[in-house]
């Protein structure tokens, strides 16, 4: 029987070990590590970059100990060798080469508007968002049921007991919402509204988009009529006119698993022009408006025009910067 060679296997575990860490370099580096995990994650990233570094050294030397004829023995007196044919072996590395290779190879971007009708879009901050008698979700009207928005301002104890006291099985995906906190929440955002208010011009960034998009679901009558401008990518309903389009970021709080894809809807003349996925600017004025009878707030008279990709593409939390 064919002895295990330990220095081997433990040379080709260095290896993959050094890979992953040189991976993780190359996206920090590169810049394109936003696609993938939100700034909050960035300390994590690092200490699994050097960890990751430091083993494979480790291993790497361990492979060229001479001691006890190329076997490598811990005190746990326990059998480390891989058991199975060599095809075993090639199968088990491969899954950990692979996600090396394709992470080099294949290009990194964004998720696009294919994500986005797949997640589905939640209009404003989705703090409107409620579940219909179907069973779909959607924007609350005045006319129908209370809104999200409405029943944590009227009873916020017990929106956090309808909402955040279910079961696991029974909460369909992960809500940037879920973390603001009752105490600070109103008074936050009600000094937030008054902020904006004093702007001629509100305009929408990177930092404050989920602010923003909270802030027109809350108080969007104290904001009809004022002119607003926007960056985001270009996406369409299925039942969309030619003079609609949505402004839409993606919106991570931990990684590109949690991601949320957050709309605006825009109606211009112009819209038509425009492919899904392509980058706009857009200005206009603030409306309350309907789509599928639910209340939204609404940018009309807009001007858009095509721009480059922000170099920080997805939207994150206040908390989480």
């Amino acid at each position: 029987m064919k002895s295990y060679d330990h220095s081997f296997h433990a040379y080709i575990q260095g290896i993959i070990l050094i890979g992953f860490a040189l991976l993780m370099l190359w996206l920090v580096l590169s810049g394109n590590i936003v696609f993938y995990i939100a700034p909050m994650m960035m300390p994590f990233i690092y200490f699994a970059m050097i960890t990751f570094f430091v083993l494979g050294i480790m291993q790497i030397f361990r492979s060229t100990s001479k001691d006890g004829e190329g076997e490598h023995q811990c005190s746990c007196e326990s059998d480390h060798q891989i058991k199975g044919p060599a095809w075993v072996k090639v199968l088990i590395y491969s899954i950990f080469i692979f996600p090396i290779i394709f992470g080099f190879v294949l290009p990194d971007r964004m998720l696009n508007s294919e994500a986005a009708a797949n997640r589905g879009i939640q209009y404003g901050s989705g703090l409107n968002i409620n579940t219909t008698q179907d069973g779909t979700q959607g924007i609350s009207s005045e006319e129908g049921s209370t809104s999200r928005a409405d029943a944590f301002l009227e009873d916020p104890e017990s929106y956090y007991d309808n909402n955040f006291g279910q079961d696991d099985d029974d909460i369909e995906h992960f809500q940037i919402e879920d973390f603001y906190d009752q105490d600070w929440f109103n008074e936050f955002y009600e000094e937030f509204a008054y902020e904006l208010e004093q702007e001629d011009v509100i305009t929408v960034t990177e930092e404050n988009y989920l602010d923003v998009m909270t802030v027109l679901d809350l108080y969007l009558d104290r904001f009809v009529g004022k002119e607003i401008e926007i960056i985001g990518f270009a996406f369409r309903e299925p039942d969309f006119e030619d003079h609609q389009i949505v402004i839409a970021r993606f919106a991570m709080t931990c990684c590109t698993a949690d991601v949320g894809v957050y709309g605006t809807l825009i109606e211009s003349d112009e819209a038509h022009y425009f492919d899904d996925d392509t980058w706009l600017y857009a200005k206009g004025t603030i409306t309350k408006g309907q789509y599928h009878d639910f209340v939204l707030p609404i940018i009309v008279d807009s001007y858009l025009v095509e721009v480059d990709q922000p170099d920080t593409p997805y939207v994150y939390p206040s908390f989480n910067r």
